[in-house]
């Protein structure tokens, strides 16, 4: 059989590129302001939206370097080299130290901003991780110990967020109060379903639909252990985020630069000239990864006994609920679910890879952005008598993947608009 594993990585290539800073970013800036342009970047692509917005201020616009400041705080490994805006890597998934200087820096230049200044917002995802900046009566640890519970909890993004909203200073719509003198424009490449502007980094600059009722119902629904602290915190209506009609937003602009559909269009169109019939599944899926897996997995087969030669590709972005002490990410999970379900079925292959080069893990630029699979995979899996059930029950898909060979390493894209999927059926 035809190795695939090329083509299943020029789909994904495509995805990433279609959403880099460096081609979605400038065609979005605003021209010169009569003050200062005031830079907050935040999230895994904050770097690199940084350094655009600088070539395009700087070297397209010349203007006066001295007009020109700010502070991107972005995930470990994924900083760039800036003139004037100061880069800070922080953690993601759990946030740490750096993350909280970089949030309260920010805080503290957007409420320097004046009436003359443009705030420069450029969000991607990861930066509700990245930017921590716990309410008062929380401390960081209590902050920390929430975020893994909830990443633990297999709660889908816009839950996780809505708790993290509810204890912080920032997000919420709390940053463009911070520097609500200036004009405050956002560029945002989404990495949500539903491309929710409050959902992307946890919505600094925009209205939040959210309540403390519904954090306190999400804490109750997934029966975390959250502390005394933190349901203090969402007990007080003084933490209730910024809502439609506040006086924050009334020089507030926001815009999506780059979409999940946009770059899932960008896969389908590669798989489409190599070929294949198309099953679109949309860019917005949600789900447990494994279950997703069984349902993706039922179609293939579907369309192999039909002597069909389709890809079935989707976006979206997946959940684990953890119950082992293994490592992975719903990529790998999904992946390894797959590698279960179709072991047996020859000309089959699939990729699952997250946007952003990093796949669950431990917060590190080498962790794996996902995992591959075909006729070697299975081959290797019955060689090393590797039961992927067992794998499964541990949550250690990356050990399995690690074994077989399969691991998707990229490193730091320096973008994110969630996960691609892709399976390619070759008939019989």
């Amino acid at each position: 059989m035809t190795d695939r594993r090329p083509l299943l990585r020029a789909i994904f290539d495509a995805a990433v590129a279609a959403a880099h800073p460096d081609v979605v970013l400038a065609a979005h800036l605003r021209p010169v302001p009569k003050g200062r342009v005031i830079c907050l970047a935040a999230g895994k692509g904050a770097a690199a939206m940084a350094a655009a917005a600088e070539r395009h201020y700087l070297d397209g616009l010349k203007l006066d370097p001295a007009r020109l400041s700010g502070l991107a705080t972005t995930r470990h490994g994924h900083g760039v080299p800036t003139r004037r805006i100061k880069v800070i890597e922080a953690g993601h998934p759990v946030p740490d130290e750096a993350g909280l200087k970089g949030a309260e820096q920010s805080l503290r230049l957007a409420q320097e901003a004046g009436a003359d200044d443009l705030l420069l917002v450029l969000l991607s995802g990861g930066g509700s991780a990245n930017w921590i900046a716990p309410v008062e009566g929380v401390s960081f640890a209590q902050k920390q110990q929430v975020t893994r519970a909830l990443l633990r909890s297999g709660a889908p993004i816009g839950e996780v967020n809505t708790v993290r909203k509810h204890l912080s200073r920032i997000k919420g719509g709390r940053l463009a109060r911070a520097g609500q003198r200036a004009e405050i424009v956002t560029l945002a490449i989404s990495d949500v379903p539903r491309d929710d502007p409050s959902a992307i980094a946890s919505g600094p600059t925009v209205p939040d639909p959210t309540t403390l009722a519904d954090a306190r119902a999400i804490v109750a629904r997934y029966g975390l252990d959250v502390g005394d602290a933190v349901r203090r915190a969402l007990d007080d209506p003084a933490n209730e985020s910024c809502k439609p009609g506040d006086p924050a937003f009334a020089r507030t602009h926001f815009e999506l630069i780059a979409r999940p559909k946009a770059s899932l269009d960008a896969a389908i169109q590669v798989a489409a000239n190599a070929g294949y019939a198309i099953i679109d599944l949309g860019a917005d899926l949600e789900g447990e990864a494994r279950d997703v897996a069984a349902d993706h997995a039922r179609l293939a087969l579907e369309a192999r006994s039909q002597g069909r030669r389709v890809a079935i590709l989707s976006g979206g972005e997946l959940t684990v609920t953890v119950r082992g002490n293994g490592r992975g990410g719903p990529n790998q999970e999904y992946a390894l679910a797959l590698a279960a379900l179709l072991r047996d079925t020859p000309r089959l292959s699939a990729l699952a890879g997250d946007t952003d080069g990093a796949d669950g893990g431990a917060g590190s630029a080498s962790d794996p952005a996902g995992a591959m699979i075909d006729q070697g995979s299975f081959a290797k899996m019955k060689s090393l008598g590797l039961d992927p059930k067992a794998y499964l029950d541990n949550n250690d898909a990356t050990a399995f993947f690690a074994a077989t060979g399969d691991l998707l390493r990229t490193g730091p894209t320096l973008t994110n608009v969630n996960d691609i999927r892709v399976i390619l059926v070759d008939g019989v």
